[in-house]
């Protein structure tokens, strides 16, 4: 397979090389494939579709709670002595020995879910969709 070349490009090429004669041991070597993908080839004229990943388990998923629950008790608590995320992390690794969780994480975690947490107490602002009109402005030249 060439650098350039999809994969029904090359399912193409393999089962018109086929039908003029070529063993499947000449096309393994022609194309530079496995014995499984000349086989697939010639089956199909469509290569499969790639299955999707399954989503990965985060490091992060047992401090989820406890992160939500500072973050709730913090919509009572008086501006300066609501959690930041340096405290948030801090308190998660003194108390809860985190030891493998970056601070980057918990702060896109944090930032993401500050927001949820104000408004399915119904202390945030809803999504407004507004629209702005735009004047169009001629210019004389």
């Amino acid at each position: 397979m060439t650098p350039g070349q999809s994969k029904v490009e090359l399912y193409a090429a393999l089962r018109r090389d086929a039908r003029e004669g070529m063993s499947n041991r000449a096309l393994e070597r022609k194309y530079r494939v496995g014995w499984r993908t000349v086989q697939k080839a010639l089956s199909s004229a469509w290569p499969q579709p790639r299955e999707p990943y399954a989503p990965r388990r985060s490091k992060l998923d047992l401090f989820k709670p406890v992160i939500d629950q500072m973050l709730l008790a913090d919509l009572d608590a008086p501006r300066k002595q609501r959690h930041t995320v340096v405290r948030i992390y801090r308190r998660l690794i003194n108390e809860h020995a985190m030891d493998d969780v970056s601070y980057q994480v918990v702060r896109a975690y944090v930032a993401k879910r500050k927001r949820e947490i104000r408004v399915e107490a119904g202390r945030g602002p809803a999504q407004v969709f507004i629209e702005l009109l735009r004047k169009r402005v001629l210019l004389a030249t």
